[in-house]
């Protein structure tokens, strides 16, 4: 997508957005795997699908609707993004994150990230939940490759604090009063659509990762460029390649995740009204 044409889709898709509801969010919350049960606990009051919002492709991922909701989650207007895309679909991670694009020219100014990820640390179990650090980004093609958005960002931003401090020092001290265990760690992100193999985990574990997935890291920089203070959470689904003799399947990330869910949107919930975004 050439410069030009990138802002000129983005101002289209935003156009549509903004004619759903009269308030305009400042926080978006992405549901990630078996977190799509949240979007039951809040006051819906708009959606759209993605077929419906110029160049917003449809995801294809089972438990990816692919819906966007504005949704009151207690006192915080949000926007819901109930399904993401992924690099492995076929999309460039251009695409992957053009809907971010959209929600920052929007005014959003808070992005909260959730995912389902295989630990790589030994001390995670299957239904454990991991608030993200830092990421290692070293497979994954750079959404800000190309023609910048001057408009958005700079050319070479910043990577030190992609994951706001204070958002995750705020959740943290949640967890504790609430009584909901959280570990902290740093995230790999690898492309997909396989699973890594055991020496790729071992090679990552060496790198510093207590998790892995295949998405949240495009999302991430793309925020990040764009000013957006960012927390995400990974719910750990099941233990990488090598830790376990069990095949992995997405059907037990998926199981894993819904199973989890509870968890993490009181979490969430909690931390809305905290930060008072």
């Amino acid at each position: 997508m050439e410069e030009y044409s990138i802002q000129a889709r983005i101002e289209e898709a935003a156009e549509v957005i903004s004619k759903l509801y009269s308030d305009k969010p400042e926080t978006c919350i992405v549901l990630g795997s078996g977190l799509a049960p949240m979007a039951g606990r809040c006051k819906i009051e708009a959606e759209i699908k993605y077929s419906e919002i110029p160049h917003f492709p449809m995801p294809t991922t089972p438990g990816h609707e692919g819906v966007l909701l504005i949704a009151r989650v207690g006192n915080t207007l949000t926007y819901m993004m109930n399904g993401r895309y992924h690099y492995y679909e076929g999309y460039s991670t251009q695409e992957v994150t053009f809907p971010f694009r959209v929600l920052a020219f929007l005014g959003v100014r808070n992005l909260i990230l959730t995912n389902a990820a295989g630990g790589v640390n030994s001390g995670m179990l299957p239904g454990d939940l991991m608030v993200i650090r830092d990421h290692l980004s070293m497979f994954c093609e750079s959404p800000l490759r190309g023609p910048n958005l001057d408009s958005f960002g700079p050319r070479f931003p910043d990577q030190t604090h992609v994951y706001n401090p204070e958002f995750i020092e705020t959740i943290l001290s949640i967890s504790a009063l609430k009584d909901i265990p959280v570990h902290t760690g740093i995230y790999a992100y690898m492309k997909g659509p396989q699973y890594e193999t055991p020496a790729e985990i071992r090679a990552l574990r060496m790198l510093g990762a207590d998790a892995v997935g295949m998405s949240t890291v495009p999302e991430a920089i793309i925020a990040s460029h764009s000013g957006m203070r960012v927390l995400a959470i990974s719910c750990i689904t099941n233990l990488a390649a090598g830790m376990t003799e069990m095949p992995l399947s997405h059907l037990e990330v998926i199981e894993v995740g819904a199973s989890a869910s509870d968890r993490s949107i009181d979490l969430l919930e909690a931390f809305l009204d905290a930060a008072a975004l």
